[in-house]
């Protein structure tokens, strides 16, 4: 039985499986990627198109150059995808993913030539856990709203 990969945007609006393994994941840092992405850039992950299946939602797209479409929800605005027209494979936002941690590595960098001055050295920035940075009073005020890790059946949860 093939592996089933699932993951979907922050609202949970748009879900999607992916059979079997992955693709390459990579960091993208073009001005298109850092814009759509409102960030440094993008971490994207392969994946065949026709091994993606769209199980809630549909995401709303974005025509950011001639060939190249964005996805995202358009109910809570999460970037899902970058897809080059004519390619067979779609490029998925890693952080989508119910579980990034099953991309083991990133396999390049992209798009360099607009890499922020900074990025290099953000792994020398201190690290520190949300529990070290937020009082037991804030963190009681930052209960999550979004979609949880893994498939649901209703979403909105309905309780009782």
């Amino acid at each position: 039985m093939r592996k089933l990969i699932s993951g979907g945007c922050q609202c949970g609006a748009v879900r999607y499986h992916v059979k079997g393994k992955l693709g390459d994941a990579s960091i993208c840092h073009c001005r298109m990627c850092q814009k759509a992405f409102g960030s440094w850039g993008a971490v994207l992950v392969t994946v065949p198109l026709a091994r993606l299946n769209w199980t809630r939602g549909e995401p709303a797209i974005f025509k950011s150059s001639p060939i190249v479409d964005r996805g995202f929800c358009a109910a809570c605005g999460t970037p899902l995808f970058m897809f080059e027209k004519g390619d067979s494979n779609i490029d998925l936002a890693l952080g989508t993913l119910d579980n990034p941690n099953i991309v083991p590595q990133l396999t390049s960098q992209i798009g360099v030539e607009s890499k922020v001055a900074w990025f290099d050295s953000m792994r020398d920035l201190p690290q520190s856990s949300t529990e070290q940075t937020r009082s037991p009073t804030e963190l009681a005020k930052l209960k999550t709203l979004q979609h949880p890790d893994h498939d649901t059946s209703v979403w909105p949860e309905i309780s009782a």
